[in-house]
């Protein structure tokens, strides 16, 4: 009897299987293989909605457990995965210097932008007004993460890479069975794919769909993260990954000719650099409407529960929102009711 299944292994399938590692618990992780937004996301931490100038909910304490839970992952894997860099705003005018210091004026964002307009020139970009720093920032590798930790879980007989088949899946009263396996929980952490799953379709998981570029330019000379309209993170070898776009309409993982030029415009809009496509990709985000993540157990079927809706932060929110779920199942500590998918029972 095993006291886990977890069906997705994407961000927030792997950090629930690293939470029950950390506990001694005994799983296995079907890949499903359905969705590609974690590999392809751009996969920066952030603690500032820069457009609104407003913190991320409850981003102290998700910074906090994702650097411990970063710093685990690399040591059990001896590899990097979490690169600490700051993030800059490029200022386009005198009043959007003003706005930031109002901002940082601010006691829950004071922490978290720099009250000194950097003035460093970067070969490539024109920035007269200069940058705003943000700190606590930084990105997660997450294509090295996740084929790190698949292969991982590989080498110990832990991932199936078949695609799960829902209509398998035995319920009975204190366990569930699926092909060979029992386990006492099931735990379905698929993104996207969640609009295949019979037992939380109900849910309203819109969706968005992000494309991204890998870009060269032998005279971009960056050292930071760059975010205006899109970001620009320095990859090394004079590789840069740019994004994203956000289409709410195409739920399909394929780049677009829309995308292509949306992206285009924006990077023209930064850089006054040559620059080269090296890679154009293409996702959906697994988002909610009302920007928070979908997490508990089914109404009818209390050891099927659902890790979901991590949206465009899920390299700061997966850690903390495995643990939320694991403490919900293990020792009944209640989940917040803005992430509980109570809130959306009148639905089921």
């Amino acid at each position: 009897m095993l006291d886990y299944i977890i069906v997705g292994s994407g961000l927030a399938g792997i950090a629930f299987a690293e939470t029950l590692f950390q506990n001694e618990k005994e799983f296995v992780v079907f890949d499903n293989n359905s969705q590609n937004s974690s590999k392809i996301a751009g996969g920066l931490y952030n603690p500032v909605i820069l457009k609104r100038f407003s913190q991320v909910w409850n981003a102290n304490q998700q910074l906090e457990i994702a650097d411990k839970f970063y710093k685990t992952i690399e040591q059990k894997l001896n590899v990097q995965v979490d690169f600490k860099l700051p993030i800059y705003r490029k200022f386009f005018s005198i009043e959007e210097q003003n706005d930031w210091f109002s901002a940082s004026d601010k006691p829950n964002l004071s922490p978290f932008l720099s009250t000194e307009i950097v003035h460093k020139k970067y070969t490539g970009i024109e920035s007269p007004f200069g940058y705003g720093e943000v700190l606590h920032t930084g990105y997660v590798d997450t294509v090295v993460l996740l084929n790190r930790y698949h292969e991982f879980l590989k080498n110990l007989n832990l991932l199936d890479d078949n695609k799960f088949d829902y209509e398998k899946l035995q319920i009975f009263e204190d366990h569930i069975e699926y092909q060979n396996l029992k386990a006492k929980h099931i735990v379905f952490a698929e993104g996207f794919g969640m609009h295949s799953n019979p037992f939380f379709n109900y849910l309203p998981l819109d969706g968005t769909k992000g494309e991204l570029f890998i870009i060269k330019s032998t005279g971009l000379d960056l050292d930071v993260i760059m975010n205006t309209s899109v970001f620009i993170l320095p990859l090394g070898n004079h590789l840069y990954k740019v994004g994203a776009t956000y289409n709410w309409n195409d739920k399909t993982a394929t780049p677009t000719a829309e995308g292509k030029h949306e992206l285009l415009e924006r990077i023209k809009e930064i850089l006054s650099c040559d620059f080269e496509i090296i890679e154009h990709s293409a996702g959906v985000r697994p988002t909610v409407k009302d920007r928070r993540p979908l997490l508990g157990t089914h109404s009818k079927h209390k050891n099927l529960h659902l890790l979901n809706g991590l949206g465009t932060r899920g390299v700061m929110l997966a850690p903390a929102m495995a643990l939320d779920l694991y403490e919900f199942i293990e020792n009944q500590k209640p989940l917040e009711k803005a992430i509980d998918i109570k809130r959306y029972e009148k639905l089921a």
